[in-house]
């Protein structure tokens, strides 16, 4: 699959390395595990010198062995003496810096933390002591964001304050995944089609490259691809996830299976678990982000009225019929799972068709809060909700998959609960439907 979007990040990655021409920086790069950071690391210095580290879990001295070969490699020269400590190779790096431009790649940064943690102290110490008399482009990039986000955010880490440029890296945006599913299937494309790669992949680099890779563009193969044996979309969760949570991982789970099946209300979820969940809420939206609190648009911050969503597409769909029936997917009865998936089919891309419109309006730079609503015991429930401030604009929205659900009469009525929040407001009723997602 060919590169797609990031122009953003290319051109800052860019301006970034032409000033560590005159001095030393430092860039980080964190986002979720799949979502294309070293991919994007390598389109950007595609024709730069550039030395990569893959840091994995292993003895220093190894890791650094490797590292002095990657060295010998680009830079054709030998490396004096030999390096069991990743500092002194640091170290030594720097100082062939202040003579030559290059661009250091850390990938995988946070495994120092497993490794040595006395690395970060230490590069803080060379850092701060050669960044302004060397010409080293440092980019580090992080998978594991708890602790990407302790190493560089933490006020109380040695690295804390140093970077120069911060990159959080985001899945495709809903204009991309067309443009990718029109490059690469020869058939016409359909609404369906689009929105179920969106629901299923929700614009992980790696998810969209794998259905590119096996000609995954209808529903149907979608889901063969995934519901396979050997699949390695069916751990896809665990692998991802367990390490961020350690040892309470399974409580974790137990939430997120909940919220992914509508439960999305912290009542509803302590009324299943039978305990107290809120530290794991705010754990999970501040620390992880994995879910995110959405209120109803134009409430106060305060509002109790809340409810929780897996922000990730693709996790939702894990947790909601993956880890739901791993027993089934362990003795191989792909089918049962398949067949639980099309009988809610409708009813789950429902939701998917609102979040899709929501992205879309957002892409357009209209509007200043996009969102939904809804009054005390979900009454009066809005779809979409977009408001301009500036021009005094509302727009008022309901998202069906079938266009002849849709009432806009009633649409109308549900909004006399939010519009005296809005005195003044040009406001406009409308509808989207599948109908409407090639647009």
């Amino acid at each position: 699959m060919k590169f797609y979007d990031r122009e953003a990040e290319l051109r800052l990655l860019e301006d970034t390395r032409k000033m560590a021409e005159k001095s030393s920086r430092m860039t980080v790069i964190t986002g979720r595990r799949r979502i294309g950071k070293t991919t994007l690391i390598t389109e950007a210095f595609k024709d730069q010198k550039m030395l990569y580290f893959f840091v994995t879990r292993k003895g220093e001295a190894l890791l650094c062995e490797e590292f002095v070969d990657e060295v010998v490699l680009k830079t054709n020269r030998s490396v004096p003496g030999e390096f069991k400590s990743f500092s002194k190779l640091f170290e030594h790096l720097l100082q062939l810096s202040e003579n030559e431009h290059f661009t250091l790649v850390l990938d995988e940064f946070q495994e120092f933390n497993n490794i040595n943690k006395a690395v970060f102290s230490e590069m803080q110490n060379l850092w701060d002591q050669y960044k302004n008399r060397t010409k080293m482009n440092l980019v580090i990039s992080g998978s594991v964001y708890t602790l990407m986000k302790k190493i560089f955010e933490n006020a109380k880490e040695p690295l804390f304050g140093r970077t120069n440029e911060r990159i959080f890296l985001k899945p495709f945006s809903v204009v991309t995944l067309k443009e990718v599913m029109g490059d690469n299937t020869r058939r016409e494309l359909g609404a369906d089609d689009l929105l179920a790669f969106y629901m299923l992949t929700g614009g992980v680099a790696k998810y969209v490259e794998q259905f590119v890779d096996k000609g995954c563009f209808t529903l149907e193969k979608m889901l063969a691809e995934i519901l396979r044996n050997n699949s390695l979309l069916i751990d896809e969760g665990k692998n991802l996830l367990i390490e961020e949570f350690g040892k309470e991982y399974a409580t974790y789970f137990s939430i997120l299976s909940l919220i992914a099946s509508s439960k999305t209300s912290r009542s509803e979820i302590e009324s299943v678990l039978e305990k107290n969940v809120g530290g794991y809420l705010d754990k999970l939206e501040n620390e992880y982000s994995i879910i995110s609190s959405l209120r109803p648009i134009l409430s106060k911050p305060g509002s109790r009225n809340v409810k929780y969503l897996i922000s990730d597409n693709f996790l939702n769909f894990w947790f909601r019929f993956i880890y739901k029936n791993f027993n089934a997917l362990e003795i191989g009865n792909y089918s049962y799972v398949k067949n639980i998936i099309l009988s809610d089919y409708d009813s789950y891309s429902g939701l998917f068709l609102e979040k899709f419109f929501r992205e879309k309006l957002a892409l357009t730079g209209n509007y200043s809060h996009i969102g939904r609503y809804w009054s005390k015991r979900n009454l009066d429930e809005i779809d979409l909700v977009a408001i301009n401030d500036y021009e005094k604009k509302a727009l008022f929205a309901e998202v069906k998959r079938n266009p002849d659900k849709i009432s806009k009469k009633k649409l109308k009525l549900r909004t006399a609960g939010i519009m005296d929040k809005l005195p003044g407001y040009q406001v406009s009723h409308t509808a989207f439907s599948l109908e409407d997602v090639l647009a």
